[in-house]
């Protein structure tokens, strides 16, 4: 008789869950609870709520200018909620993958990394668009990882501020190509060709 394996069952209460343990991807994968999460190297961190009206503006206007530069183009954008794994070896399983992100925004030029379930591997450029609850975490965790496994730019957004902090990767480590306000245009190694006015992304932010 042949033997039959039996799927490991959903888990729909994220309070189920210990926070203190280690979770992979494919613990992830079976968890069908409403709340948002991240894993990073196997640590469990919730998403925070429904962001600022200003947070989303930015978002938007962001993604539209970046979706019209990328249009035709090889690299391609994707938005929150969009997974992406950070697997040690490219060929990890997902049960040997323990960091799965969803970013603001990501570009990938490598169309290698992407599948059905988002992208595996390091997006080429992040935006993180900062808010209360999540702040520590992109300006820690988040940097540390995408400057460990190599994503070439990284960009903080500052909403109270109306402020842009673009990170260029330089050999393992990030420089601060420098802070970026209304009145600046900004450029982009990965996307060569791209200017940003901010004066649009922050336009009616109190900055």
């Amino acid at each position: 008789m042949a033997d039959y394996k039996h799927k490991e069952p959903k888990i729909d209460d994220i309070s189920a869950l210990e926070p203190e343990a280690t979770y992979s991807y494919a613990d992830y994968l079976r968890w069908s609870f409403e709340e948002r999460v991240e894993l990073i190297k196997g640590k469990l961190f919730r998403m925070s709520p429904a962001p600022k009206r200003s947070h989303q503006e930015i978002h938007s206007r962001m993604y539209v200018e970046l979706g019209v530069f990328v249009k035709g183009k090889v690299c391609d954008l994707y938005s929150t909620p969009f997974d992406v794994r950070f697997p040690n070896k490219s060929d990890d399983p997902n049960e040997q993958t323990f960091t799965v992100v969803q970013p603001d925004i990501c570009v990938v030029c490598d169309h290698s990394k992407l599948d059905d379930a988002g992208c595996k591997g390091a997006p080429d450029l992040i935006v993180e668009i900062l808010s209360p609850s999540t702040a520590s975490k992109d300006l820690n965790e988040k940097y540390q990882l995408y400057e460990e496994h190599g994503v070439k730019e990284y960009w903080v957004v500052y909403p109270g501020e109306a402020v842009l902090e673009i990170y260029e990767l330089q050999g393992t480590q990030y420089v601060s190509k420098g802070k970026f306000v209304k009145e600046d245009v900004v450029t982009s190694n990965v996307l060569m060709g791209l200017k940003l006015d901010l004066s649009e992304v922050f336009e009616g932010v109190n900055g």
